[in-house]
């Protein structure tokens, strides 16, 4: 359980920070990059949220919850362990109802003949960049699995690799079910 009594406890101060188990490393270490991306995406979903509808938003804020959950799997190492306390760690259940929701929001949908720009609405353009973060904290995650072999979760891989995905089919049914995809035209400003 989370008690936060104080926001500032100085011991950051030095340029480390802790992971779940208690080991300090510095803030620039590649897992706290991951948790870093991992934690903007979850904030840029906020801002999707603000022009999402009523189905969409519940989406997102399961996957907010989601994020958390993703977070806390990376602040301990796959290969280590808590004493007395169960790991928290991304499920199969939860890629597969990401891979559910796509399926669901792409069945909308006609197919792409062209390449889109991140644009259109408020809410595709937000979903949009969402998107392009959550890659970013891809990158980190695959990053951090290169460097500390057997330290991230495959399902962890597979969630965050399914929320890009998800993003951008929900930015296409945020753009009228894409209907108002603002599609790219090669060499048109040439």
């Amino acid at each position: 359980m989370v008690k936060l009594n104080r926001i500032y406890t100085r011991t950051g101060d030095a340029g480390t920070t802790g992971l779940a188990t208690g080991e300090r490393r510095s803030k620039s270490d590649a897992r706290f990059a991951a948790i870093g991306d991992v934690d903007e995406t979850n904030a840029t979903l906020g801002l999707c949220r603000l022009s999402a509808d009523a189905a969409l938003d519940a989406i997102l804020a399961r996957i907010q919850n989601d994020l958390f959950d993703l977070g806390a799997d990376l602040a301990v190492p796959a290969n280590e362990t808590i004493e007395g306390m169960e790991r928290l760690a991304i499920t199969e259940g939860q890629v597969e109802r990401l891979e559910r929701e796509i399926d669901d929001l792409n069945g909308r949908l006609e197919p792409l003949r062209s390449f889109i720009l991140p644009a259109g609405s408020a809410a595709a353009s937000h979903l949009h960049l969402a998107r392009t973060v959550a890659r970013r904290a891809e990158r980190s995650m695959v990053f951090l699995a290169m460097k500390e072999e057997g330290t991230v979760t495959p399902t962890a891989l597979k969630y965050i690799n399914r929320l890009s995905d998800l993003l951008f089919v929900a930015a296409r049914i945020a753009n009228d079910e894409g209907r108002a995809d603002v599609l790219w035209k090669p060499g048109a400003t040439r």
